[in-house]
């Protein structure tokens, strides 16, 4: 058997709820092969995080070479990044590559706890964003990046906009920290009309990992040859049924569930 491979790199979660646990967990439920590359160490549960530690960014471009050189990565995404150096390096691996990439512009949480330096984002607008096939912002990341104001639909619609100026080739900004548009994403391609993708929002507290797993999705379904229309509304549809099925572990804000796709019956 010779699955689809996909690399992750980004930030490595000690609660296992999100970033490279979120990732890997979520290549392995769609049986597709995952790879990582650890940018930084974070010291977190369901409570909150507790320290970060960065890697060099020598130690991260070894560890994108080692897994390049030998596997055949079908596509990849970029999670926290935390520092203009880390984000540099990550740019100056995807550079020559000619696979997708989604880059999630891990910036602010859905709760507006930031998760990167502030020198980092124009390395994010200038090195990241054109080299990306879909960027993943939610609303607080969208704001920083565009530099708009972000309160309403016809705001992620603008702001989308504005993004997509910057070189990506589409933009999806999550509409959860919105509370009317909750479960509402919108996605903008280039030579195509912007569109609302909507599923029903699911009533719990334990979402933490959501938005990487989001990504990991579209990631694992792109590795896997889906068009990008289809990956995002199958990752959509993913991340859902995680929800309805969330995990109520800790103290605070427990993970979706990864498993779903083996239960089975949703009963």
């Amino acid at each position: 058997m010779v699955p689809a491979i996909a690399l992750s790199i980004g930030g490595s979660d000690s609660g296992g709820g999100a970033g490279i646990q979120a990732d890997l967990k979520t290549f392995l439920a769609l049986q597709v092969h995952g790879c990582s590359a650890i940018t930084c160490v974070t010291a977190q549960n369901t409570c909150g995080v507790n320290r970060v530690d960065a890697l060099p960014p020598e130690g991260l471009t070894a560890q994108i070479e080692a897994v390049l050189s030998d596997l055949p990565v079908a596509a990849l995404k970029t999670g926290m990044l935390l520092n203009r150096a880390l984000i540099e390096a990550t740019a100056a691996a995807l550079r020559p590559l000619a696979i997708p990439r989604l880059i999630d512009p891990v910036m602010v949480s859905r709760a507006g706890s930031v998760l990167l330096e502030a020198d980092a984002i124009e390395a994010y607008q200038q090195q990241l964003l054109p080299l990306a096939e879909l960027i993943t912002p939610n609303i607080h990341e969208a704001q920083l990046l565009s530099g708009l104001p972000v309160e309403s639909a016809s705001d992620v619609e603008r702001a989308a906009a504005a993004l997509l100026e910057l070189g990506p080739q589409a933009v999806l900004i999550k509409g959860g920290g919105i509370p009317a548009l909750r479960g509402s994403d919108y996605l903008l391609q280039r030579q195509a009309s912007g569109q609302w993708l909507r599923h029903q929002p699911v009533a719990t507290t334990h979402t933490h990992g959501s938005g990487c797993t989001l990504g990991a999705a579209i990631t694992a379904l792109r590795a896997k040859g889906l068009p990008l229309l289809e990956a995002v509304e199958q990752a959509k549809r993913f991340v859902e049924r995680g929800l309805r099925f969330g995990l109520a572990i800790g103290a605070g804000q427990g993970p979706l569930c990864h498993w779903h796709p083996l239960l089975e019956s949703d009963g």
